[in-house]
């Protein structure tokens, strides 16, 4: 079962620059997959990567879904407990990136009584997003 952890915080200089991170840990899909998701939303506005993410194919599209409006929510509650008034519309993915998890070890019955290992590979989300500067 995939475990999530977030966290906000302001921007590094203390202005309204205001960022999000969410994580979720050993996600049961391979990082290879999940790579290829997440480097089509890298660097867009958060309303056309959920759109996005929304119409893949891929399985991989739901749990980075998920992790992706887990951040906005945590920039959300932080605009919420600071008194501050926060547009979705102007946020985008600042970092997205998949690391490798553990990978859970099995063996396969193989010919002639041998035994062949299968890997399982597990996936780390990690999303972090921000509000664009105003030009």
């Amino acid at each position: 079962m995939a475990t999530q952890k977030s966290q906000a915080k302001k921007g590094s200089n203390g202005l309204p620059g205001r960022t999000a991170r969410a994580f979720q840990r050993t996600t049961r899909q391979s990082p290879y997959k999940m790579r290829l998701v997440i480097d089509q939303i890298r660097g867009k506005d958060v309303n056309e990567a959920l759109a996005l993410l929304t119409f893949s194919k891929k399985g991989a599209a739901k749990q980075i879904e998920k992790t992706l409006r887990s951040a906005v929510a945590n920039l959300e509650y932080a605009a919420r407990e600071a008194n501050r008034a926060l547009d979705v519309d102007t946020l985008y993915v600042q970092h997205a990136v998949i690391n490798e998890g553990p990978k859970l070890k099995r063996f396969m019955p193989a010919a002639m009584g041998r035994a062949t290992p299968i890997q399982k590979r597990t996936s780390h989300v990690d999303i972090v997003v921000a509000e664009r500067k105003a030009r």
